[in-house]
């Protein structure tokens, strides 16, 4: 196997290698956390409430949807994505460029889905050393989500008074 064939799939155009860097930092960062936790002391919960799971999910769905397609967060992206065009609200389109990691990073940040693994982990890390002030966080990120819809559900209402 040549080098470039360990770095990419067999279309020569998904940076596996990328990937495996970027997984590599994911893990070993959960891993961090946990030996870290472990030795501070910080107790587990037993179990984790459906509310606390709602609450969890809707955070992480709208920090990764801030983190991969805001107009605003656009700065951080742009090392890494080049836009492409208009999303619907404050959205923007966006794809990866680059090659190896540069591309698997922009890969990972023009996603929501990809990056609510890594804003679910972030959170799921937080509840667990800080539950309180955790639900205070994603209690703010559920109420912009809740915004979000409104407002949503405001434009859509307009357009079919005015149309």
């Amino acid at each position: 196997m040549t080098t470039d064939a360990a770095r990419y799939d067999e279309q020569g155009d998904t940076p596996l290698g990328g990937y495996a860097a970027l997984a590599t930092v994911f893990a070993a960062g959960a891993g961090t956390f946990a030996l870290v936790a472990r030795r501070r002391g910080v107790r587990l919960p037993e179990q984790v409430p459906p509310w606390d799971v709602a609450l969890l999910g809707t955070a992480a769905y709208k920090a990764s949807r801030l983190l991969a397609k805001d107009k605003v967060t656009s700065f951080l992206r742009a090392p890494f994505t080049r836009r492409t065009g208009e999303g619907r609200g404050n959205e923007v389109m966006e794809e990866s460029r680059g090659t190896g990691l540069r591309r698997a990073t922009g890969d990972l940040l023009s996603c929501p889905f990809c990056t609510a693994a890594w804003a679910t982990g972030a959170l799921v890390c937080s509840y667990a050393a800080a539950p309180r002030l955790t639900r205070l966080v994603c209690g703010g990120l559920g109420a912009l989500t809740v915004a979000d819809w409104l407002q949503y559900a405001w434009t859509a209402t307009q357009q079919t008074v005015e149309g």
